[in-house]
């Protein structure tokens, strides 16, 4: 009974796999012949069927054969897709951003221009990684929305600009939060004041402006005693407005204390210089 039931498995296993064979077989043939009629339609079944990988040696051949023929615009902006589909975005952006410039007047030129800046998009990497496609990403989908104002795409290309605006806004805080813990108080000062600057409607402001204030005290802080004042009276001014700009923060407590004890240091140095002069004025 045993062996009567592996015999049907196996038969069943072979039933299933035999269209797969000669299937296989049929596209090798195709792809090996000269008929490119043959070529062109496997490679359409091929490409409905998404299998992109199977579609594109056969599409690489027929870009040749059909150049300049009424199926080369077809051919080429599928030849893009496939790659996409196979997740080779860099070779995607390539392609689309070349079909524009090959068929500039194509009713296919709107969705290329799109996935230009989609596939940056996809091929944009973690925060902590290189950024260069991200803003590259940025870029292409703004001129996007600049070029098709009326497309039904800008919506998902501002989803998308946001998305990626939110990476370009994690690394940058995450950098300048690096340069606080490393105690580089200064670099972590000019790195909050430009994270501010760049991303102007972050919710991270409050955050950003309390550190600034902080690396401003701790710099002045562990600075040598003849440029204290100037450094301590800088944590005074990002004090004066922090509170302007956020009165009810959460920070605002730390912030009085910090405001607190750069006054006192400044009036200690007041004291010392006021007793200092009073001790040179005796010794006259």
């Amino acid at each position: 009974m045993k062996q009567t039931s592996t015999i049907k498995k196996l038969a069943g296993i072979i039933l299933i796999a035999l269209p797969l064979i000669f299937s296989c077989g049929d596209y090798q043939k195709v792809l090996k012949g000269i008929d490119y009629e043959a070529k062109w339609n496997l490679a359409l079944k091929m490409y409905e069927n998404k299998q992109y990988s199977r579609a594109l040696p056969l599409f690489e051949e027929l870009l040749t054969v059909y150049r300049g023929t009424s199926k080369a615009e077809q051919l080429y902006f599928y030849y893009a897709y496939a790659h996409f589909g196979i997740e080779d975005y860099q070779s995607a952006y390539y392609f689309f951003d070349n079909f524009i410039g090959t068929f500039p007047n194509s009713k296919y030129t709107e969705e290329a221009a799109f996935m230009v800046g989609y596939c940056l998009y996809k091929d944009s990497p973690r925060y902590n990684l290189d950024p260069t496609s991200t803003y590259k990403a940025i870029g292409e989908l703004q001129g996007f929305t600049n070029r098709y104002t009326r497309s039904a795409r800008v919506a998902d290309c501002n989803k998308l600009i946001e998305e990626l605006r939110g990476k370009l806004e994690t690394k940058t805080y995450k950098l300048a939060m690096l340069y606080y813990h490393i105690e580089n108080y200064l670099s972590a000062v000019v790195a909050f004041k430009n994270f501010t600057r760049d991303f102007p409607d972050t919710q991270l402001a409050p955050d950003a402006n309390y550190y600034i204030l902080l690396s401003s005290y701790k710099y002045a802080h562990g600075s040598i005693e003849a440029k204290k004042r100037d450094r301590y009276n800088d944590t005074i001014k990002y004090y004066y407005t922090f509170v302007e700009r956020f009165p009810t923060s959460v920070y605002k407590k730390d912030a009085d204390e910090l405001f607190a004890r750069s006054t006192k240091e400044i009036a200690d140095m007041d004291k010392k210089l006021e007793k200092k002069n009073k001790e040179k004025l005796s010794e006259q």
